[in-house]
């Protein structure tokens, strides 16, 4: 037996070549057949070469036996293949998984630090967190570094911020209410005015950063310090007045206008895109789809009218607007003002009679500067007419209307002899309410005569009988009634002085206080 071999190993020895060969071979090695280093001899060769082809014919034998069997070996190649790609499949969808949770978990840790995307095509600059904190400090602003510190500052979470500035074409949540008020001069205007928490976030930004600016000198309206009194004061006793009114005046002022103006005041585009999404809206259709409200797009963002910070930025951003009037005044021999979207001229002497060219080149600098004129509102009135700025009649000297005042002491005499059903006053809903801020209006403007209506309407007010009647005026809605209409102007928001922004605008020296804003919704006003 072949040396260490054992007999299985033997078997396939002889098996792969043969029987003979292997006898051969062991002899050849135990010395029992010379081996001959010449030339074999021929039964050597005849004992190899049967090896040769015994092996060959094993390999042909193995080879059919495997084609006999095609189907098979394809069925058991095709199972393999499929076990390797079901193996590969799993690998690969771990992989892919393990991925994905990475990303996710990179993801909302960077939501919790940062603020990279607000909706389409208002996240470009969100990378840019740079402020020019030189031009923020000449203007006595507060730095934020980034959206971070900005949401610090304004005592609310990165995730509320991102909330409530976020730019969606479709949303199932809206941040207004939006309803309808009249107007003086007919029809209605509708108000937006923003819930709860963006309301306080619009505060926010108005106490701490609009508020410590200051506006041009002709600037009235919502401006702490001034009222619709202050605007007419320059206008009395001149010989013309030209009262001009803006069309679509804060829908007229778009995002990108309100975002470049919180980037000229040294904001970094970040925090200035969060700034600028938070006080603006797009108009919207409600849809309602499958038993829910869907909000709509239909333009572009710009300034809602009921959003406390509106008034603030038109004036900020009317800014070169009164500079190039207050020159235009200075040129032909006007005085100027403007009250929100009310502009007023007016002169004295020759100078009223250049009225044709200060209308042209009104018209001019209106249109370069992004608004339209209504021209239905224009104006001009000459010595002989009432002249009146923003309702207050300006004639020879500041009064109100004598007619409106008769037809409100009639009123009240009304009231105390028939109560409140069937009667009204201007085009509010409320009476109560429309009353208190005509009598409001009045005090404002002349003091003694509002003084003496306040307390009359007060005393009314305190009687059983109408008290009971506005309680039910609370519960049922408005009384129906035809009396005299006037529409009134509630007093406006103080401001105090103080020096220069990016295109002239002041920086305020100090910040309003609660004491100093006005009582009731600035759309009251318009």
């Amino acid at each position: 037996m072949a040396e260490g071999l054992t007999r299985q190993q033997l078997y396939d020895r002889i098996r792969a070549s043969s029987k003979e060969e292997f006898i051969l071979e062991e002899m050849t090695r135990l010395g029992f057949w010379a081996k001959n280093t010449s030339q074999p001899s021929l039964p050597e060769t005849l004992i190899r070469r049967e090896g040769e082809l015994r092996r060959e014919l094993n390999e042909l034998l193995a080879e059919k036996q495997k084609y006999r069997n095609k189907e098979r070996m394809l069925a058991d190649m095709r199972k393999e293949r499929m076990a390797k790609a079901k193996l590969k499949r799993a690998e690969t969808k771990k992989r892919n998984e393990e991925k994905r949770k990475a990303r996710a978990a990179a993801w909302a840790e960077k939501k919790n630090l940062d603020i990279t995307y607000l909706g389409e095509e208002v996240s470009a600059g969100l990378n840019k967190v740079t402020p020019d904190e030189a031009q923020l400090a000449k203007f006595g602003l507060p730095v934020f570094k980034d959206a971070t510190a900005l949401a610090a500052a304004m005592g609310v979470t990165l995730g509320k911020l991102r909330f409530l500035a976020f730019n969606r074409q479709v949303a199932n949540t809206s941040h207004y209410q939006r309803f309808e008020i009249p107007k003086k001069s007919g029809g209605t205007r509708v108000i937006s005015a923003p819930m709860p928490q963006l309301k306080a976030a619009q505060h926010w930004i108005l106490e701490n950063i609009l508020y410590k600016i200051n506006n041009s000198a002709a600037a009235h309206g919502f401006v702490p310090g001034k009222s619709i009194v202050t605007n007419a004061v320059p206008h009395v006793g001149q010989d013309i007045v030209i009262n001009i009114d803006l069309r679509d005046f804060f829908p007229s002022v778009p995002y990108k206008r309100v975002k470049g103006l919180f980037c000229k005041l040294g904001y970094a585009e970040q925090v200035a895109t969060i700034l600028g999404l938070l006080c603006t809206e797009p108009e919207v259709d409600e849809i309602l789809l499958d038993n829910r409200k869907y909000y709509v797009a239909k333009t572009e963002r710009h300034l809602p009218q009921g959003a406390p910070t509106s008034p603030a930025l038109t004036n900020l951003i009317c800014f070169k607007l009164d500079r190039r009037f207050e020159g235009l005044a200075a040129k032909y021999g006007y005085a100027y003002t403007r009250y929100a979207d009310d502009m007023t001229f007016s002169a004295k002497g020759d100078a009223a009679d250049k009225a044709g060219q200060v209308l042209w080149a009104v018209k001019q600098v209106v249109k370069e500067e992004g608004f339209t004129i209504h021209p239905d509102k224009l104006k001009v009135m000459r010595r002989g007419d009432k002249r009146e700025v923003t309702g207050i009649v300006v004639n020879e000297k500041i009064s109100l209307d004598r007619e409106t005042l008769r037809k409100f002491r009639a009123l009240l005499h009304q009231i105390s002899k028939t109560g409140l059903a069937g009667k009204r006053w201007g085009k509010g809903r409320n009476i109560i309410s429309s009353m208190e801020g005509f009598a409001n209006y009045v005090y404002m403007v002349k003091p003694e005569q509002g003084a003496k209506l306040k307390e009359t309407l007060a005393a009314l007010l305190q009687r059983e009988d109408i008290k009971a009647e506005a309680h039910n005026l609370w519960t049922t809605g408005t009384t129906e009634g035809t009396a005299a209409e006037t529409t009134t102007e509630t007093p406006s928001a103080p401001q105090s002085s103080a020096p220069q922004h990016p295109e002239g605008v002041h920086i305020a020296k100090d910040t309003p206080t609660a004491t100093n804003k006005p009582d009731k919704p600035w759309w009251d006003v318009l």
